[in-house]
């Protein structure tokens, strides 16, 4: 049986950003390494996943965990997947995890994005803010 998460696995394998689409809850919440609040709703999240698909260099999936966790909305256990990645930013060498929950629908309803080292999280900050705002959808600073 195919899950959301093998589905987002796919889509981001592919950089196919359509799919993305399907796979995504409408009131999204994505919590970034380099914002404190978080992107809210499909739109803004799918905005954020257009940029990342170009940002990342080397983007690959290295490992996966299943399981179940509390979302940070609304404290409810939500079945859970943690997605270990490497790439490349700007010539910095990124480990990180992607945290998924997903809904009884089986649609992604929360992310987390957790990145180190300190000086990856800055390069991608510089990068995807970049990119926002070429895209216009953040305000240049």
């Amino acid at each position: 049986m195919t899950t959301a998460v093998d589905r987002f696995r796919a889509a981001v394998d592919s950089r196919d950003l359509g799919a993305l689409d399907d796979l995504f809850t409408e009131d999204i919440r994505l919590y970034s390494p380099v914002k404190f609040t978080p992107f809210e709703g499909r739109p803004a999240v799918l905005g954020l996943f257009g940029v990342l698909l170009r940002t990342f260099e080397d983007f690959r999936y290295v490992g996966e965990f299943a399981g179940a966790s509390q979302t940070s909305a609304d404290g409810a256990e939500a079945p859970s997947a943690v997605l270990l990645f490497r790439a490349t930013v700007g010539g910095k060498e990124i480990h990180g995890i992607d945290l998924l929950h997903v809904d009884e629908d089986g649609r992604i309803k929360e992310f987390t994005v957790m990145v180190r080292p300190a000086s990856a999280v800055q390069a991608l900050g510089e990068a995807v803010l970049a990119g926002l705002v070429a895209d216009g959808l953040a305000p240049a600073p």
